[in-house]
């Protein structure tokens, strides 16, 4: 296997170059059998080059813009995706995977009666009546309510992964993102996020984005003049890909 260490970065392009950088160096051959649904066997350009356990810790930048400008996300759909993401309408399937520059019309192959097995609006916004195993589903707006009423919680995780995911029993997609965990120390909203699987081609660059636009808009929703909240800045994000991979046939796109 191929791992890393945790390395801290003030700037986060600095750690995006460097990830793709270590993948190069020293990425090794995996063959999943299959890729989003299709067998690889006899398409040697979606056997993956993966690095296991990436791990990076890097300063997010205070605004949209300066985020933008670092980590060179898929623009505009990125930043159109985010908005739908926290609009607080679980949609299925939404109108913006249509923009995303992969999307290829694969609708007959990635839905089932016009809807993806998740979308991540749906998981940041599921149904207010949704049971649990005892309690009622939380969203969001819980999250950044918990932080508003314990700024020091250690309990700010929103998750992404759903028990419904576990083992893919449902034979379809289950999301890459697993979590997003928020801690205040020192002035400072750390976030932390684990991710099963990133395609550094397809997918890095827009999930780092995601995750720093996501920090800055809870803090922008935590804002309240003359509370704890007000001056409180973007801290360290914290990433780690289990696989962080490239398909052989998008080598030449790093």
């Amino acid at each position: 296997m191929g791992t890393t260490e945790v390395n801290i970065y003030e700037y986060i392009d600095d750690a995006v170059r460097d990830s793709i950088d270590y993948l190069k160096r020293n990425g090794l051959d995996v063959d999943t059998g299959h890729w989003q649904g299709v067998s690889t066997e006899g398409h040697p350009d979606l056997v993956t080059s993966e690095v296991t356990n990436l791990q990076w810790t890097a300063k997010m930048p205070p605004d949209a813009e300066e985020a933008a400008e670092l980590i060179q996300p898929n623009l505009p759909w990125a930043e159109d995706h985010f908005q739908e993401r926290i609009a607080g309408e679980p949609t299925n399937p939404g109108r913006e995977y249509k923009n995303w520059p992969w999307w290829r019309d694969q609708d007959s192959d990635t839905m089932i009666d016009g809807k993806f097995t998740h979308t991540y609006q749906e998981r940041f916004w599921p149904p207010r009546e949704l049971l649990g195993i005892r309690y009622l589903y939380g969203n969001l707006d819980d999250v950044i309510g918990l932080l508003r009423d314990h700024p020091h919680t250690r309990q700010a995780t929103f998750p992404i992964f759903f028990p419904e995911d576990t083992g893919s029993t449902h034979g379809g997609r289950i999301p890459c993102t697993l979590h997003y965990h928020f801690l205040l120390r020192s002035g400072q909203l750390h976030t932390w996020y684990p991710i099963r699987s990133c395609d550094a081609v397809r997918h890095f660059r827009d999930d780092v984005y995601l995750a720093v636009r996501l920090t800055q808009h809870v803090l922008t929703r935590l804002y309240e003049p003359d509370t704890l909240w007000a001056d409180i800045e973007p801290g360290y994000l914290n990433f780690n890909a289990y696989s962080f991979h490239v398909n052989k046939g998008d080598m030449h796109r790093l």
